[in-house]
Parts: structure tokens; C-alpha cells; sequence
């Protein structure tokens, strides 16, 4: 008998996946249950979007950018609506749907900075808070629907009988389930975010502070990678460009992961049997938190109730206006490609994506400053693939 956790439903859905599909490679029955699966799951939320842009006001929808993203939820929708006249049986409409899906996370992969500089030009014709709550929701159901789709591709490209194509990495690790890393090591991760910023912040002020992690580092859990990567990244962006700016940079930037105290701080996978269909799930340690500890300064009290609105950012117009191409990093995702990376800082939409990620699966972001020392953040990941028997 299974005993789900109480998750929301962002959890239940990639449990499905990997309760009914088990781990790579698949089988031809169960990549065509993968690819049907997700189809019933994404015409809705791509309508879903269509309607929420419709209903802002016309003379916001009217703008070259946010228009361009209601046309590329327009092109999507259009070319997913044909499979659903019919059902998934045959190897050759699994991997067309799977090319369809391959379009789809490309078309889409622009969306944030695009959206930011479209809503930047709108500013005036909205109320900020409106700005938010329209945002919000929608680049967290665009998350949603962009980790659907690149699951079935990460599952079609390591599975049979397509595993005589080449394989990323990632594609051949046995702890993979399509994009979910069931052995994930957040130290690896922010070792790897580490090294990026910091490169970015010595290009940008010709110094870089230097990184500890304590706590326990070896701590692993099932989560997916990007989203951690992205996370760290605007995290350790903040951190990294206080320290600097405050002349703190001998000044090291402490990080802390704690696994939760009821689980074994290893956190080593095991694997379990479920039901009848077979799949192996690795229930790891179901929360883990990593602070992130600058002296920086803190924030000010005048600016710390703005900091989870997508329109809040410490970069000036000046600098906005001499992006070469509106990219500017903080609204990049790791999909993402251009932007100006030479900067630390954005249009605001670091801190609160970043929570959107985080909370995405039940996880979330604080944030504790003490004005005139430095700043805490805690980030607290629950991991996935938890199964109660």
C-alpha cells in the first residue's frame, strides 16, 4: 500500500512520472504513456496563459514584447492541439510529439527577459502590485509547463529503443529520472554557481570574494538541477555584489546546508519497490536548507519590503538603457542565452524567480538583514521522489 505525503500538486505530478514510468531506459509502452501523459497536461496550461494575457489590458498586450510572447503561446497551442485528436501508439508519433516538445522548450526559452523588458516599457499603465500578481503566476506556471515538457524529452532521449543515440552526461547518469537528479548534491552545485559569479564579479569589479560551505556537504537529495543552478546563481549574485560594494571582500561568503534532523545527514538513496509497476523511487531526506551568509551590509528598512516584487531593482535606468540588447542578466534563466553578463545586478527579477523555483516544490526563500552587517538568506529545498509505505 502507498501512502503519498501531502505535496502540492507540482510534487504529485513528477512522482507520477516516476511511479508509473520507473527509471530510464523506459520501454516503448511507457514512453508512449510518458508522451500521453504529458500531452493531457499541456494544451490546458498553454490556454491557460493565452487567456491571462488576453485579459490584461490592450493597450499592455499591444506591446511588441509581451505580444510576441502571446504569439509563441499561440504557435504552441496550435501545433499541440492536432495530437490531441489522437492517441500516442506508434514509435514514429512519439518521436514527432517529442520534436514538438523539443520546439516548444526553445520557442519558450526567452520568455522571462522578454516579458521584463515588455512589462519595464508598460510600467506606467499597470499598478506595480497588479505587475506582481500577473507575473507570479505566470512564470510560475510557465515553470511548470516547461519542466513537463523536458521531462519527456530527457526520458525519449535516454530511453529505448532510442539509447543508441548519443547521450548527454546527465542522460546516462543512472541517478537520473528524466531531469530530476534523485543523488543531487547541492555543494556540487554551488560550487559549480560559484565559480561563474565570481568570474562575473572579477570581470565586473576586478575582485571576487571567496566561498566556505560547512554544515554537511554531502548531503543529497532529488531535486532538479536547473532550478537549484538558477537559485544559487541570483543568490550568490546578491551576495557576492554587496560584499564587493561594501569593500568586504576578504570578507568570505559562508554557506551552510543542513539536512533535515530526522533523516541521516548523508542522505545516502535507497531504493524501494512501488506497487505493482515495478518503479524504483529513492526516497531521500525530504528537506534541506542553505544559508547564505554575507557582510554585505543588509538591506536598508526602505528597501526591504520591495524585494519579492518583480518590478524592485537596486539597477539604474542608466544602466538598463546601455544593455546592448535588454537581456540583462538577472531576468536570464539558465536556459537562457545573450544577455549582459558582465553585471551583478538586473531588472528585479532574481530574487522573487528564485523563490518562485524554491517554492515551486514546496520549498521557499527568507531573508533576515541586519542594516549596516550583512544579510542571511535561507533557502529551504524539499526534495522529491518521498514515498510513505
Amino acid at each position: 500500500m502507498i501512502k503519498l505525503l501531502v505535496w502540492p500538486q507540482n510534487l504529485y505530478i513528477l512522482w507520477l512520472y516516476q511511479t508509473l514510468y520507473g527509471r530510464p531506459p523506459l520501454s516503448t509502452e511507457a514512453l508512449f504513456s510518458s508522451a500521453n501523459f504529458t500531452l493531457s497536461l499541456l494544451p490546458i496550461r498553454l490556454a491557460h496563459r493565452i487567456q491571462a494575457l488576453r485579459n490584461l489590458p490592450y493597450i499592455v498586450v499591444s506591446n511588441p514584447h509581451i505580444a510576441k510572447i502571446y504569439g509563441n503561446y499561440l504557435h504552441s497551442l496550435s501545433t499541440l492541439l492536432p495530437y490531441q485528436q489522437r492517441h500516442i501508439t506508434s514509435l514514429e508519433d512519439e518521436i514527432q510529439f517529442t520534436e514538438v516538445m523539443a520546439d516548444l522548450v526553445q520557442t519558450h526559452a526567452n520568455t522571462i527577459p522578454v516579458l521584463a523588458r515588455g512589462f519595464l516599457e508598460c510600467r506606467k499603465y499597470l499598478n506595480p502590485a497588479d505587475v506582481t500578481r500577473f507575473l507570479d503566476e505566470h512564470l510560475r506556471a510557465r515553470i511548470g509547463t516547461r519542466l513537463i515538457a523536458e521531462q519527456h524529452i530527457a526520458l525519449h532521449c535516454s530511453s529505448q529503443p532510442h539509447n543508441k543515440a548519443s547521450r548527454s552526461p546527465e542522460q546516462s547518469c543512472p541517478s537520473y529520472i528524466g531531469v530530476i537528479d534523485t543523488a543531487l548534491r547541492p555543494a556540487d552545485i554551488i560550487r559549480q554557481c560559484e565559480s561563474f559569479v565570481s568570474e562575473v564579479c572579477e570581470l565586473k569589479y576586478g575582485v571576487r570574494p571567496s566561498v566556505i560551505i560547512n554544515g554537511q556537504p554531502d548531503t543529497e537529495l532529488a531535486h532538479v538541477p536547473t532550478h537549484l543552478e538558477y537559485i544559487i546563481t541570483e543568490l550568490l549574485k546578491d551576495a557576492f555584489r554587496a560584499t564587493v560594494e561594501r569593500g568586504k571582500e576578504r570578507e568570505p561568503i559562508e554557506i551552510t546546508v543542513a539536512a533535515s534532523t530526522d533523516t541521516p545527514g548523508s542522505m545516502m538513496a535507497h531504493q524501494e519497490r512501488v506497487g505493482d509497476s515495478g518503479a524504483n523511487i529513492a526516497p531521500l531526506n525530504s528537506n534541506v536548507t542553505i544559508r547564505i551568509r554575507d557582510r554585505g551590509g543588509g538591506i536598508s528598512p526602505a528597501n526591504l519590503p520591495n524585494i519579492w516584487s518583480y518590478s524592485f531593482t537596486t539597477f539604474s535606468d542608466d544602466d538598463a538603457a546601455n544593455s546592448s540588447n535588454g537581456n540583462i542578466d538577472a531576468l536570464n534563466t539558465i536556459s537562457s542565452t545573450g544577455g549582459d553578463t558582465s553585471s551583478l545586478a538586473g531588472l528585479g527579477y532574481g530574487l522573487p524567480l528564485g523563490r518562485a523555483y524554491a517554492e515551486y516544490f514546496g520549498g521557499g526563500i527568507a531573508v533576515q538583514s541586519l542594516w549596516g552587517w550583512g544579510t542571511d538568506v535561507y533557502l529551504t529545498l524539499r526534495g522529491l521522489g518521498q514515498i510513505g509505505t
